[in-house]
């Protein structure tokens, strides 16, 4: 956490939707703390760290704290109210979002990473600000600091507790496979055929598969922004990666078609009750897939502890459109203080 010296103004929050609220001008707000937190509904680190934003606005909102969400768009579905709207009900948000489709706010704060969150004191000062995951204590720690500069005087509650076992302060992780796009802009694949932009291409899954790289088989159709199966009657294609994680993460959206499965596989094998995402469905046939009829994040590993694996998704839907893959890491457990 970045503590900033009493010098730096915070920019204003304009935009075009506010959820939850009329629009709240930093300006109207001066005597209050204020919580900035840039954030995304399909981005993993802004998920892992929304359970603490909720509970401080829970606890510190009749204190004096003002929290505002900035949804600044990581994937171009992201720009559509409807989905941020069906996205924030779903996720039990109750402060106000604003929608900042064209990164004015993100551009104003020089923001540069999902998440980030920002701390203003009651004269408009941006006063702490801390870039990813983590150090949620210290920054619950700042905001009582700053409730108390702004003249609150009760006793204020203990800090939360760690909800996941990699937020403890010092806890040591595995190094897990950073996140993979998909698209000819960000991503990069492993397969020999490459990316053509704008194009499809033919690709025939080469059976040997480097770590952190995607490889597909089929007709795919290279987009800025994802891949998409572009197969005719109704061929099957999949992609496999090979990666090192505990948990894994899908970007997908629906393209044209909806309500259409993707089976998911971990080294060959169609996945269990011991070890399938919250978003993945088990058949009478033991075969593990995803229903997808919504642009979002989906669950589709958590394995009990770190490992190599690889993943295999395999559709007939020409509508299976993959934005990104992210992975989550696990504390090493001899690394574990037992004090």
């Amino acid at each position: 956490m970045e503590i900033l010296p009493q010098q730096f103004r915070s920019p204003e929050l304009y935009g075009d939707y506010w959820f939850n609220s009329d629009p709240l001008p930093i300006s109207a707000l001066r005597g209050y703390t204020i919580l900035i937190d840039f954030w995304d509904y399909a981005c993993q680190p802004c998920l892992h760290t929304l359970p603490y934003i909720k509970e401080w606005h829970k606890r510190y909102s009749e204190k004096g704290l003002v929290t505002v969400g900035v949804h600044t768009p990581e994937f171009p579905f992201g720009r559509d109210p409807m989905n941020v709207r069906a996205a924030i009900e779903k996720l039990g948000i109750r402060y106000p979002v604003l929608m900042d489709n064209d990164f004015l706010v993100w551009g104003a704060f020089r923001n540069q990473v999902w998440p980030t969150k920002y701390l203003i004191d009651r004269h408009g000062y941006i006063r702490y600000l801390h870039s990813g995951e983590g150090s949620y204590q210290n920054f619950e720690h700042a905001i009582q600091s700053l409730l108390s500069e702004g003249g609150y005087r009760d006793d204020f509650p203990l800090v939360m507790e760690p909800v996941h076992d990699f937020d403890r302060p010092g806890a040591i992780c595995f190094r897990a496979t950073p996140q993979i796009f998909a698209g000819w802009q960000r991503g990069t694949v492993g397969s020999v055929e490459g990316y053509s932009p704008e194009s499809t291409i033919h690709y025939v899954d080469p059976g040997i598969h480097l770590q952190d790289r995607l490889y597909l088989n089929g007709n795919w159709f290279n987009d800025r922004n994802f891949l998409k199966l572009d197969e005719s009657d109704g061929a099957e294609g999949y992609l496999i990666v090979a990666y090192q994680a505990k948990d894994v993460n899908a970007v997908i959206k629906p393209e044209g078609e909806k309500n259409f499965q993707v089976f998911v596989h971990q080294d060959g094998a169609y996945l269990t009750a011991m070890n399938k995402g919250e978003d993945v469905t088990i058949d009478d046939q033991g075969r593990s897939y995803i229903l997808v009829n919504d642009a979002k994040l989906f669950s589709l590993i958590r394995d009990t502890e770190f490992g190599e694996h690889t993943l295999k998704l395999s559709t007939r839907s020409n509508g299976f459109a993959l934005y990104a893959l992210a992975f989550v890491s696990s504390i090493m457990p001899e690394m574990v203080s037992n004090n």
